[in-house]
This record gives C-alpha cells, structure tokens and sequence, in this order.
C-alpha cells in the first residue's frame, strides 16, 4: 500500500511515488543561526524527523539535506551588536543547533550545507537565471523578474495581477514591480562579502536554497519541506527561480508542518511567550517533548501551555507503565525483540492477533499523511487490550509478553517517545519512590508512637487519620504498629 500525503502544491491528498524506486530525496528548510532555536523549530525537525525514518522503516533510500542560512541581515546585525564577526556568530549557534536537536533524539540529516559554503553554484545560478532572461541587474544588485514566471503563485494559490492591486510593500523604484527579490544583494561598508561579477555581496535567502538542492537532489527531486510560515514568499520563490532555471519541476511533493501557538497566542519574544529548546528541556524530557509535538497530526496547528505539557508527561508515564509492566512479565525475554520472527511461534494466539491487529492500525495511521497523533491513539487503544489480557490467566504468557513488548518497541523507537534506557529509569524512579514513601510513613508511625507516649492522644489520632486519608491503614499490635498501603 503506497504511503499517501498531502501535497501542499496540488493542495489535495495524493499517493507517494518516487523518482527513483525505493530512494526517497528530501529538502528540508533549516535555520537561520542568529539565535537558539525555539519550540518552533523542534517541531519541525521532530516532524520530518517522524517522516524521514518512517520512510526508512517502509525500506526506502532517503537522502535528507537540511540547510543552514548562516550569513544574512540578522547574522550581521547580531554580530555588530556583539562586535563579532558574523561567521562566529554562525558557527556558535550551529554548534547549538546540533546540541538541542541530539537533544531532542533528532536523527542527523545525510548534508547540513551552508549558504557560505556555496557561494560559487549560486553565483552560477544567478548567471543562468540573468542568461534566461528571468532576472536583471540593478546598482550591482541582482533581482528576480517576477511578471517573467507565469507560474508564480502556484504554490500559496495566490493571483499574481491581485497581489500587485493590492500590494502594501515598500516600493523600491529600481524594481521592475514590487514582488521582484533579490538573489544577489550589496554589501555596505563593513559587511561580510563575496565577489561576483555584479559587486561584492552576498546571496539573498531564496537563492541558497534552490542553489544547495539542485546541487545535491538534482534539478528535480522528490520532497520538499519547511514550516508553513515558509510556503510565501521564500517556497514560492524557490519554485520561481528553480523552475525559471531549468525548465523542470522543481520538487514533486511539498509538505508543510502547523505553527505553534503559545497559551493561544503567536510565540514572540516581545510577549514573553518565547520558549527556547535548551529552556524546555530544562522542565522536560525530550521525550515528553516530542511526545507533545507527535500528539498532533503534523500539519495541525498546536497550543503549547505548561499545563499541556504536564498532562501529556502523565499521559507518556502511562505507556511507560505498560512498557514496564510487559518488561516484568517477560522477564529475561524482553532483550530477544531483536529477533521477532523467531518469537512468533511461542505467543498466545489471542495476543499473536492482537499485535498483528495494532500493527495494521499503526501502520495505517502513518500511511495516512504521517498520522502519528492516530498511531499514538492505537497505541493506547492497544495498550488498553493487553492490559485486560494479561490481567487474566493465558497460556505461554511470559514469551507474548516478549514479543507484545518488542513490538511496541518497534514503533516507540521510531516516534522516539521513550528508549529502553528511560523505561528502566522509570522503573528506578517508581522503586526509589516507593521506597521513601515507606520510610516517610515509617517516620510518622514514629511520631504518632510519641505522641501516643505524651498522651496526646487528639494529635495521634489526628496524625492516623491524616495517614488513612492517604490510602495508608494503620494496625496496632503487640509487636508494634504496622500499616498496609490501599489498593485504588
């Protein structure tokens, strides 16, 4: 069954079909390094990050480039503030961009390229689209003729002679109309810069990123990807000058993830709304995190509140209860997951179904557009089942447990939610819990003795009433007190 996805250039739901069989090629737009990243750009990389390895688990080739914007206004800004040079600041913040998305359990793109690194193709690139007439010089700047691609707007289904009615932008009076961008743009005085036939400059920010995919995908390739903050201007500029270029379809497929919003309203700084990567996982586990991202359907837009994120770290404890649980009964045979074909013979026929049923459902869910929010649901539609199965008595429960453990560690490995590593933590956790709640009642059964000693009957029977409250039953005896916790 073909995995299908909405196509934000045909604007409707459509069946994958690659290049090239079995090779999936994908771009996906990066960061510009000015600043730490936000929540904004973990759930980028988190959803093609799902995506991506969801590919890979369905046996396709995938070539990811993820490009890194590191020379641009904001970069020079920031470095005359910090009286830096501009690559330093570029290279700090890429340095952190690979501390938060490891971080975040993001597996590595196959090419982080930066625009300083390609100066030369899009020098080239710039040539040929000056050569097809596409895009002219102005006071050794290079703009790109808008009005030359009849196609322009296709991607953000605007009307290009309507966008010229009712354009509000500044108007530049060496432009041609008020829509045409700049590929190449002048340095001032002071500015980092490269030389070009045009004056010394540096690239605009749609051109490096059609220059570094034509240059690693080819002209044509496969997907590509971003926020939907991106899809105008800077995707439908890069459909313009590619296809302007080549005479090809640029990308086949364009997928878009949903904004976030932060307690209803747009992540600023000016609000103080604005939550960094490195600050969230202060508060959080990156598992919680992706958890939080994953719990929407990718191009879903998404509410983050503190209390959200709470709810959902209560939520993921309970798959990780289940995780435990099946881990207990396994015993030894959890570590075989490795090998499941091997283990299918040993299972309950009602579990061995079970888990070929949640499969389907999870496989489903993902075939379908990268429904992960549905995955997780049957996730927790199966956890429910198994939970009420194993509860009872079932024959050869120790390997079905094994294996109903190992596939869901099939599919949690790769939403990357938890690892095995956080599951015996959690297990650690609840143990070193317990075991101080004991001496904590072990404390107050003490005091209450005391009390007791100084006839103060009215606190002792205060301080075993407060404890009973709690769950916590009380026992006089001859050999002392001793208590039993209640089960709920």
């Amino acid at each position: 069954m073909p995995i299908k996805l909405f196509d934000t250039l045909s604007a409707k739901m459509t069946d994958f079909m690659p290049l090239k069989e079995n090779e999936v090629k994908m771009y996906v737009c990066g960061v510009t390094v000015y600043d730490e990243c936000h929540l904004g750009h973990a759930r980028a990389a988190i959803c093609f990050d799902v995506i991506r390895k969801y590919f890979e688990y369905k046996g396709y080739k995938v070539t990811m480039i993820v490009n890194f914007t590191d020379v641009d206004d904001k970069i020079i800004n920031r470095a005359r503030l910090e009286n830096k040079d501009a690559l330093e600041i570029s290279s700090r913040y890429i340095d952190k961009y690979f501390v938060d998305m490891d971080a975040l359990k993001i597996k590595r793109a196959s090419i982080y390229p930066k625009a300083t690194e390609h100066i030369s193709h899009i020098i080239k690139f710039i040539e040929a689209l000056i050569e097809r007439g596409f895009a002219y010089v102005v006071d050794g700047e290079v703009y790109f003729e808008v009005s030359k691609f009849e196609q322009y707007g296709k991607l953000s289904k605007r009307n290009f002679e309507d966008m010229l009615a009712g354009a509000r932008i500044a108007v530049d009076a060496r432009l041609k109309n008020p829509h045409d961008f700049c590929l190449w743009k002048a340095a001032k005085s002071g500015e980092i810069s490269w030389k070009s036939p045009w004056a010394e400059g540096r690239p605009g920010w749609h051109i490096e990123c059609s220059a570094m995919s034509g240059h690693y995908l080819g002209d044509t390739f496969d997907i590509h990807g971003g926020g939907l903050d991106l899809t105008f201007p800077h995707h439908e500029n890069e459909i313009a000058q590619s296809e302007a270029k080549t005479g090809k379809p640029f990308a086949r497929y364009w997928m878009h993830n949903g904004l976030v919003n932060v307690n209803s309203e747009k992540m600023s700084k000016s609000l103080g709304n604005f939550f960094t990567i490195s600050a969230l996982l202060e508060k959080f586990s990156p598992f919680v995190i992706r958890y939080f991202i994953l719990s929407n359907h990718y191009r879903s837009p998404i509410n983050f509140t503190l209390e959200k994120m709470q709810e959902l770290e209560k939520s993921l404890s309970t798959l990780i209860k289940f995780m435990k649980k099946m881990r207990q009964l396994a015993g030894g045979l959890a570590g075989a997951r490795k090998d499941l074909s091997s283990m299918r013979e040993g299972v309950n026929s009602a579990a061995l179904s079970e888990a070929d049923n949640f499969e389907a459902k999870f496989n489903e869910f993902m075939e379908n557009d990268f429904n992960s929010a549905g995955a997780i649901g049957a996730m927790f539609q199966y956890i429910s089942i198994f939970n009420s199965m194993f509860a009872s008595e079932m024959s050869e429960k120790s390997v079905s447990a094994a294996y109903v453990y190992s596939i869901f560690m099939k599919y949690i490995d790769l939403l990357a939610i938890a690892d095995e590593e956080y599951i015996l933590a959690e297990n650690k956790t609840a143990a070193a819990a317990e075991g101080l709640a004991e001496e904590l009642i072990k404390v107050l059964i003490k005091i209450r003795s005391e009390l007791k000693g100084e006839k103060n009957y009215k606190m002792a029977d205060y301080v075993r009433n407060e404890i009973k409250s709690l769950g916590v039953i009380l026992e006089d005896t001859k050999e002392g007190t001793r208590f039993h916790i209640e089960k709920k």
